[in-house]
């Protein structure tokens, strides 16, 4: 236990780190960790403490942990208001997405081509789900999604199983209007201490 991490995230890794050691299957990982970041996310003094965080815009995430056995990640994101997200997936990593403050909405999208036509790509929405403290969305593998912002400032914690970001794992983004799309790595990685 690192003695200047705030507790509340330090039992959450604790009981992560149980989690991935009593069983290797990644998606059932993530539907273990569901109930467990939906408690944390509901901790009124992370709550508080996520008030002073800094902004992630410009495609960028605050990294708050990556265990060095099990390689799992906790990242934060902080949204301004009404943030316009990208249309993208996470590749083969699975995710999971916690309302920590404010509300944001989670868009799915199906893709409608047949993938035969390189830089091609149709997508269509196929649903927003609105989601406010405590709602946690588990997303797949290669499922194509969006994050929008609401009318005010938000906070995100995300646990991912495996790090995403600059050189590590490239992942897809859409361009809806072109219909095109580019493989391109994940957000820039800003080390933050969760004390």
């Amino acid at each position: 236990m690192l003695a200047s991490r705030l507790p509340v995230f330090d039992r959450f890794i604790t009981d992560l780190r149980a989690i991935w050691s009593a069983d290797g299957d990644d998606g059932r990982r993530m539907a273990n960790a569901k109930p467990l970041l939906e408690k944390l996310v509901m901790d009124p003094k992370l709550k508080a403490r996520s008030a002073s965080w800094p902004s992630t815009e410009g495609r960028k995430n605050l990294l708050l942990y990556v265990d060095p056995d099990y390689h799992f990640v906790i990242n934060a994101v902080v949204r301004v208001p009404g943030r316009t997200g990208s249309i993208h997936d996470h590749a083969d990593a699975w995710v999971l997405y916690g309302v920590l403050d404010g509300t944001e909405s989670l868009e799915r999208f199906d893709r409608i081509d047949d993938g035969s036509r390189p830089g091609y790509a149709e997508v269509k929405l196929a649903s927003v789900t609105t989601g406010s403290q405590g709602k946690v969305d588990l997303v797949p593998p290669r499922a194509i999604h969006a994050e929008q912002g609401g009318p005010t400032r938000s906070v995100a914690i995300i646990v991912r199983s495996q790090k995403l970001g600059e050189g590590t794992v490239l992942q897809h983004r859409y361009d809806r209007e072109a219909n095109t799309v580019v493989e391109q790595f994940g957000p820039t990685q800003i080390p933050y201490e969760l004390a």
